[in-house]
This record gives structure tokens, C-alpha cells and sequence, in this order.
């Protein structure tokens, strides 16, 4: 018998490795200074590989001051306020609290018989998103593992309703798909794309409608698009609106599209996986529209500040879900009188991860995660307001929500410069680990993009990150050879306050 399984046997065993882990991580996280350590690739790459797996340390807490050293000591930290790079944000305690529920449990989300009560949790998880929505009682969702998924399974749907509706008889199945077309803004999320290539649609279903100077789909380039494809024969199969670009953040104007789906006869998808934290927030009025969706993509580990992975996809007619119901007689027969999410899932097991967002609500409510939202988007404005005139830095726009992107462009500086400085800034910034941004190319240009969503930073934080940006331009253009500089230069010394929460 092993007292490294969990059961009644091991409970002192399971508390004394969870402290020590809980221990491990707090004790560690106080020591955090920088997002990042600065380490390479390579030299990780070979700490790695130096660990003989076929030799156990036979010991948790050894294990876990090895992992303290390996992992912990490289990892990139998203509460520190030096991180502003990808829509990655500091996670809740409440949700954290849940994990180790999650985790020692071990229910599997596909039957009743291996979830119980976690499916209900869950269930109830999805109405509640559904009528922050707007979304009336026919509604119905299930979690996923982020927005790439939600979106797949979003046009799984709308492709399934598509061939209902506009099935051309003596033609095959691949013949129909061949005609299928998805028109989403050419500032969409790259998921669109391969979602289209996964369902088998034709390299050219996707197509790009231009988007204006904020990066929101233009409504007459829209109309345009569905005339086109209409005059050509084919089929809009779907029109994914999006709430929250990557980049810019902007929104797509929701009713327009939704009038052009309407007038079409076709699918609306909204992917909301950076712009959900809107729908808890005073600005909850940037999504009006959003509740004429057919299907809509919220992703909890972005704005509702959760651990990875908490996302939802949530429709407005539950009966769309039977379209990709499979069963089978040991695991979901098609006569059952319980809850069984496995029916309208394209997973099968699948861990509980709403109970994270159950946590959190029931410890902070929704008006508090929107309030958090609402911090980071102020602080934004904040950034826009007392640096948009900075002599060394171009800004592309106003912030829409919370991210921005700029340059190192001092004035008179020639273009190819200032382009090559954009990944040469980005490389070192990361190199020297004080502050990580992110990098972009824009309408032809490439940019620096700093997402900031942590609420706890503040504009003197923001300002730190900046002065990091324009130390690392400054050295580079004082370099003859640019090859020669690898990180931010020592004079650049400034600490981020309170970095670690």
C-alpha cells in the first residue's frame, strides 16, 4: 500500500505536502522583484535536461525545492507590475483556495456520476453568465479550456446551422463546406482563422473586413462583404464580432452587426475573451448589442482575473448544443434523466473549473470584479493622460480599454530605425527581466503593446515600465553595432514599488 495517494489513509501526508507547498510558493513570492529572471533559453534548456527523471528524490519536499529552483526561480510573474505584455492578470485568492478543491477532488465534468454537484455549480455558472449577457431562459454553456476553444466550438455551431439552413441538394457534404464563409475584422483573434481550417472549411473562408483607425470592424465594409459573398454564391456560414481586440481592444459596433446577421439569415458569433470583464463594469453599455449574439466566447482568466484556465461558451438557444450531441451507451446513453454536460462538449473529461468563479463571487461579488476591470481601463487612460506628449514616445491612439501600444520614436528619428528598435527594446526588455511588454505590428507598422491588467499598479508603475522602454532605445541608438547590446543598461535601475502583492 502507498500513502502517496490521497485518501483517508494519507491526510496528514496531503496537509503537510500542501503547506509545504502553499509555504514554497509564499515564501518565494515575497523574493519577487521582476516579472522575469532574464535567463535564456538555452541555459534553461540545459538545467532541464540535467534532471535524471529515472531517479526520484523520494521526498515531496525535496521535489519541491528542486521545482523552487528550476520552475519558481524562472517563472514569468503576472502580479509582479513590472509584467505588461499579454492579457495575462494577476489571479484571485478566493480562486486560488478553490484550486486545491479542484485538484484534490478530481471531478471530471462529463456525467453526472463522476461530477454530481459540480455539474449543477456549473450549470448555474453559465445562466449567471448568460443573464449578465442578456440572454433570456433558453440559454445554455458550458466551460472550456480558453477562447480558442469557446470560439471553435462557437462556428462548430454556427457551420452545423449554416448546412441545415443552406444544404444544396445532389451536393456533398465537403461540396457545401467548400462554399462556407466566416467574415470577421481584420483585427479578429487568430483562433477565427485556424477554427476554419479545423472545420474543414476552404483556405479562403475567412475573410478580413477592414476595420477603422480604433481597429473596429466598419459596418459598410460589412455590408459590402456579405454582398459579395452573396453575388459570388457562396455562404456567410458566420460574422464574428469582437469584443475587445487583442491589440486595441476595441469593439466591434455589436447591434450593426447584429442587424447585418439578422438581415442575412446568418450566424453571429461575439468573441468577448478580453472585453467580458465589461459586462460586471460601469461600462457595461460598450457591449449593448451583445445579447442579439447566437453564441458568445467570455474568457474568466483574462478580465475576471482567474487562474488559467476559466473560460465559457455560452448560446442564446440551448436546443443549438444537440447539433454536436454523440453518444454512447457506457457513458452518455441517449435515454437519461440526469444532468449530463458530455452532450454538448467537445471534450469528455474536463476538470471544475467554475467553482474558481464561484469562489470569487461568492467572496467578492460581481460588482467588485467589474470594479477591478474598471481599475485597470482607468489606469490606461491614466498612462494616455500624462504620457501622450513624451518627446521620446509615439503613441498609436487613446486607449480603448486597457492596453496601449507605442513606440520608441524620438522626433526626426527615420522609420527603419524606429521599426528596428520596436524588437530590439522588446528582446532586451526581456532579457534584462525588469519590465516585459509585448510587440505588434499594426497597419503595416510594428509597436510596442503594454496590457495592463493588473489593478494594484498604479501610474508610477506604468512610468517605470516606460522609462525601461526608453533607456533600452537610448542604448540602442548609441550602439555602432546594435548586435552588441543584450539587455537594458545598469544606469536603468529603477524598482517597481511594491512589485511583488
Amino acid at each position: 500500500m502507498t500513502t502517496d495517494l490521497l485518501d483517508e489513509a494519507s491526510v496528514c501526508s496531503y496537509r503537510a505536502a500542501m503547506h509545504k507547498a502553499v509555504d514554497t510558493l509564499a515564501d518565494h513570492l515575497g523574493t519577487v522583484k521582476k516579472p522575469y529572471a532574464g535567463r535564456s533559453p538555452q541555459t534553461l534548456d540545459a538545467e532541464v535536461d540535467s534532471i535524471d527523471l529515472d531517479r526520484p528524490l523520494n521526498s515531496t519536499g525535496a521535489a519541491l525545492t528542486e521545482i523552487r529552483d528550476l520552475y519558481l526561480e524562472n517563472a514569468v510573474w503576472f502580479h509582479s507590475r513590472g509584467y505588461a505584455a499579454h492579457l495575462n492578470c494577476p489571479v484571485l485568492v478566493p480562486a486560488l483556495a478553490a484550486e486545491v478543491l479542484v485538484s484534490g477532488v478530481n471531478s471530471s465534468l462529463d456525467t453526472w456520476d463522476q461530477s454530481s454537484v459540480a455539474t449543477l455549480i456549473e450549470r448555474r455558472l453559465v445562466r449567471w453568465t448568460a443573464e449578465r449577457i442578456g440572454f433570456g431562459a433558453s440559454a445554455d454553456g458550458l466551460f472550456t479550456s480558453g477562447g480558442t476553444q469557446s470560439n471553435l466550438q462557437g462556428l462548430l455551431l454556427a457551420r452545423e446551422s449554416a448546412l441545415e439552413k443552406n444544404d444544396v441538394p445532389n451536393c456533398s457534404r465537403v461540396e457545401n463546406l467548400a462554399r462556407m464563409r466566416v467574415l470577421a475584422s481584420d483585427q479578429a483573434h487568430f483562433s477565427v482563422a485556424t477554427s476554419a481550417h479545423t472545420l474543414g472549411l476552404s483556405p479562403e473562408a475567412v475573410i478580413a473586413v477592414p476595420s477603422d483607425r480604433e481597429g473596429r470592424m466598419r459596418p459598410d465594409a460589412l455590408t459590402a462583404e456579405l454582398d459579395a459573398v452573396r453575388r459570388r454564391g457562396d455562404v456567410v456560414m458566420a460574422i464574428v464580432a469582437t469584443a475587445g481586440t487583442t491589440d486595441l481592444g476595441a469593439i466591434d459596433p455589436l447591434k450593426r452587426c447584429a442587424e447585418a446577421a439578422n438581415t442575412a439569415g446568418t450566424w453571429l458569433h461575439v468573441d468577448a475573451a478580453y472585453g467580458c470583464g465589461l459586462l460586471n463594469s460601469r461600462r457595461r453599455f460598450l457591449l449593448d448589442g451583445i445579447e442579439r449574439a447566437d453564441s458568445v466566447t467570455i474568457d474568466f482568466h483574462k478580465s475576471f482575473f482567474q487562474p488559467i484556465s476559466s473560460s465559457v461558451l455560452v448560446v442564446q438557444n440551448a436546443s443549438t448544443l444537440r447539433r454536436i450531441a454523440h453518444h454512447a451507451d457506457y457513458l452518455n446513453p441517449r435515454q437519461h434523466s440526469v444532468p449530463n454536460q458530455v452532450d454538448k462538449s467537445l471534450q469528455t473529461t474536463r476538470r471544475f473549473d467554475a467553482l474558481k468563479l464561484w469562489m470569487s463571487l461568492r467572496t467578492l461579488g460581481a460588482h467588485e470584479l467589474g470594479r477591478l476591470f474598471d481599475e485597470v481601463i482607468d489606469l490606461a487612460h491614466k498612462v494616455w493622460e500624462e504620457f501622450a506628449t513624451d518627446p521620446e514616445l509615439r503613441f498609436f491612439d487613446q486607449p480603448q480599454m486597457s492596453t496601449i501600444l507605442l513606440r520608441y520614436a524620438p522626433d526626426g528619428l527615420d522609420e527603419q530605425i524606429v521599426e528596428r528598435l520596436v524588437a530590439e527594446v522588446h528582446a532586451d526588455l526581456f532579457a534584462d527581466g525588469r519590465a516585459l511588454v509585448a510587440k505588434t505590428r499594426i497597419r503595416g507598422q510594428a509597436w510596442l503593446k503594454l496590457t495592463l491588467l493588473n489593478p494594484n499598479s498604479q501610474t508610477t508603475d506604468v512610468a517605470m515600465i516606460l522609462e525601461h522602454v526608453r533607456a533600452a532605445g537610448r542604448a540602442r541608438l548609441g550602439q555602432q553595432d546594435s548586435s552588441c547590446a543584450n539587455s537594458v543598461p545598469a544606469s536603468s535601475t529603477g524598482e517597481f514599488a511594491g512589485a511583488a502583492l
